[in-house]
This record gives C-alpha cells, sequence and structure tokens, in this order.
C-alpha cells in the first residue's frame, strides 16, 4: 500500500465509517481499521482496486453489514458464567453418585423399608394416607417406620459415605 493512496483514502474512510458506525452499533475507528485490513488483504492477493473510492465506500458498507448481522446473532449471557449457584460439571457427578449411592442402600433396606422409603421419595410427592393406602399399613404407623427405616438407611450409608472431619 503507498503512502499517497492511504493519503487520499484517510479522509474518505474516516467520513464513511463515521457515518456508518451509528447505524451498526460499532465504534468508526474499530470499523476504519477492519477496512485497512480488508484493503491490505486486497493488495496482497488483487492489488490495488482500479477505483479505490468506490471500494472504499462498498467496503464500509460490507463491513457494517457483517457487524450488524453479527450484533443480532450474538445474545449476552443472562447468566454470569461463572454463576457460584450453578453446579459445575464436577458438582453434579459427585450429586449423582451420592444419589446412586442412596437409591442403592434403599434397595438393600430390609422388610417394607425400600417401598416406603421409594413411596416418600417419589416425586409425585404423596401423601400419608396415599402411602399408607398403597402399602397397605395403617397412617399412624408411617412415622414411626419412617424413623426406623431412615435409621437403618443411616447405618448403610455411613461406611460408604463417611462425614466430613473438620480441618485446621
Amino acid at each position: 500500500m503507498t503512502n499517497d493512496l492511504v493519503a487520499a483514502l484517510r479522509p474518505l474512510l474516516t467520513a464513511e465509517a463515521a457515518a456508518e458506525a451509528h447505524a451498526c452499533g460499532s465504534d468508526p475507528r474499530d470499523l476504519e481499521q477492519t477496512v485497512w485490513v480488508r484493503l491490505l488483504e486486497r493488495l496482497e492477493t488483487h492489488g490495488p482496486p482500479r477505483a479505490p473510492e468506490d471500494w472504499l465506500r462498498r467496503a464500509v458498507r460490507a463491513e457494517s453489514r457483517r457487524t450488524r448481522r453479527t450484533a443480532r446473532r450474538e445474545h449476552p449471557y443472562t447468566a454470569d458464567p461463572a454463576d457460584p449457584t450453578t453446579p459445575t460439571p464436577e458438582q453434579r457427578v459427585l450429586t449423582t453418585a451420592r444419589h446412586r449411592a442412596v437409591r442403592e442402600a434403599v434397595a438393600r433396606l430390609p422388610g417394607r423399608c425400600p417401598r416406603l422409603l421409594q413411596a416418600l421419595l417419589s416425586p409425585k410427592d404423596l401423601t400419608y394416607r396415599e402411602i399408607a393406602g398403597e402399602l397397605g399399613i395403617s397412617q399412624g404407623s408411617l412415622g414411626p417406620e419412617r424413623s426406623r427405616c431412615l435409621g437403618c438407611l443411616r447405618r448403610l450409608l455411613t461406611p460408604e459415605v463417611a462425614p466430613r472431619e473438620g480441618r485446621g
């Protein structure tokens, strides 16, 4: 790129970029810089344009359209990607492993305990009356039965899921 070409195109590019930048939501200097890069690429592959002023106007408009298209496709994050409330993949794997351990321990419980705890943990959110009807026991015995079953479950899970010890 010759100094004469740069000197001749700079005022036109500044004016064109300033006119188009507002419509595409970009900074005029960014638009200018992008068009200068396009001109350098063109010079390397095809040489200087025959009508540099016309080429420059078309290039500014093309970059402006490209910037508008990009802005329409890009959407800001609705939440912070590093949001501490969103579980990490590692936390999800550990949670899944804990749930699997609990389900397996529930299946190993004696007597009616597996069916009782499965009914209590059901996503259907059954009432005590519905659980008692499903298991064929009285509603009043559900509380004590649940306590015994949870005690058994706690004893089964203690060796598998050791309590956290304080550090310090």
